[in-house]
């Protein structure tokens, strides 16, 4: 990197000024279109992180920028004493093409779990029902709260948090034996993820999802799909949960929903969502008009025939070149959900690769120490995959 460099100057300051919690790279994003970026000191990077499963539109999408600039020249932010017109018609758009009927807007992903949790607790205790148990998975992720954390079972993302939340129970995922001991009247919700993505990209089975939801309407127990990374078009289907044939009774949204705008939803049924009456939920930047704007926008985009069909077939083409890498014995295994993809590196670490990678000009993300993960946008055309992906070869030594 250059001596002088505007990279290195920032990120210098970086250092002085933010908490260590994150570790960057070097370079500074300066501007971005598409698939592709360019730091302070102009170099051009290949995105196939997408903001980790965020920028499902790629960057700077014209009609997201328009949409932001819209309504920008309108109203910022209304608190909720008040709504808006944009809010209203993403949460009609949201139960257009899913099972739901009432919406709830947050501003991220933990949000919309700490909702869907709350939720659950307050449909059961206004029924007079004591249900004092969750249920999730290990090697989940669920968010960075202490509730979130406490669903989840990194030890890492725990250590030093404690106290965590009690009454949460760790099932193994994929173990169908294992429902009827996690699962009985006590249980107050289950919430799993579709694939779960932190832990590299490993996919519920069929079997699995669908008896899951046969024994919560057997014990009367909430099904909540955590579909903050897997949801708008992320699998191939709009909703993670739609490639399982089953309808939960609660579902989560963030990431991708607005399209790098800052948003989360929470979508449940009338039925389960009538107790949550005034006071007893809010958020103060939840269905901010601008970024319902853009989410609306997103949704509609994803939702256009053969949008979906062509994330498909583009995770073809991102499979058949990784395949061979595979065969070259750089990767030792590849799982994907349409366009999100775990490979497994035989020798090298996912630090190691990310930063060759950036020096090359290839932007990706891990899932633990020896997994590369990537997300990228949706609409990511084929000659990004490709060059992206013969940087990804040269890098691996395939």
């Amino acid at each position: 990197m250059k001596v002088n460099s505007k990279n290195n100057q920032l990120r210098e300051l970086y250092d002085k000024v933010m908490l260590p919690n994150y570790s960057p790279a070097s370079f500074i994003p300066e501007r971005a279109e598409g698939s592709r970026l360019w730091d302070k000191d102009n170099k051009e990077y290949i995105d196939f992180g997408g903001g980790i499963a965020v920028n499902s539109l790629g960057h700077s999408h014209p009609e997201l920028v328009k949409a932001l600039a819209d309504q920008s020249k309108k109203i910022w932010h209304l608190s909720n004493y008040l709504t808006n017109e944009p809010a209203i018609e993403l949460a009609e758009r949201l139960t257009k093409h899913t099972f739901a009927e009432n919406i709830f807007f947050s501003n991220s992903g933990s949000e919309a779990n700490e909702t869907a949790i709350k939720i659950a607790r307050k449909f059961h205790a206004s029924n007079n029902e004591k249900r004092d148990r969750i249920v999730s998975f290990k090697n989940s992720f669920h968010g960075r709260s202490l509730l979130n954390i406490s669903l989840g079972s990194s030890d890492m993302h725990r250590d030093g948090f404690e106290p965590l939340m009690p009454g949460i129970i760790h099932g193994k995922y994929n173990d169908i034996d294992e429902l009827e001991k996690l699962i009985d009247r006590r249980t107050a919700a289950v919430i799993v993820e579709p694939v779960q993505g932190e832990a590299g990209v490993f996919e519920a089975s069929k079997e699995f999802m669908q008896r899951l939801r046969d024994i919560t309407r057997e014990h009367n127990a909430l099904l909540i799909v955590d579909e903050v990374q897997s949801g708008v078009g992320r699998t191939g289907s709009l909703y993670g949960y739609m490639n399982f044939d089953i309808v939960p009774d609660i579902i989560t949204s963030a990431k991708g929903l607005g399209g790098g705008i800052p948003i989360g939803a929470t979508l449940t049924t009338k039925t389960i969502g009538k107790f949550m009456q005034p006071g007893t939920h809010g958020s103060t930047f939840g269905g901010n008009p601008l970024a319902c704007s853009v989410a609306n926008k997103v949704v509609e985009i994803v939702s256009e025939e053969g949008f979906l069909t062509e994330v498909k077939r583009k995770e073809k083409i991102f499979l058949k070149f990784l395949s061979e890498l595979k065969k070259d014995n750089v990767i030792s295994d590849i799982r994907s959900a349409g366009l999100w993809i775990g490979c497994d590196l035989v020798k090298d670490t996912a630090e190691s690769v990310l930063n060759d990678s950036y020096d090359k000009g290839l932007i990706m993300v891990s899932a633990g120490a020896n997994c590369l993960r990537l997300a990228p946008a949706l609409n990511i055309p084929d000659e990004d995959i490709l060059k992206g992906l013969e940087i990804l070869k040269e890098v691996l030594g395939g």
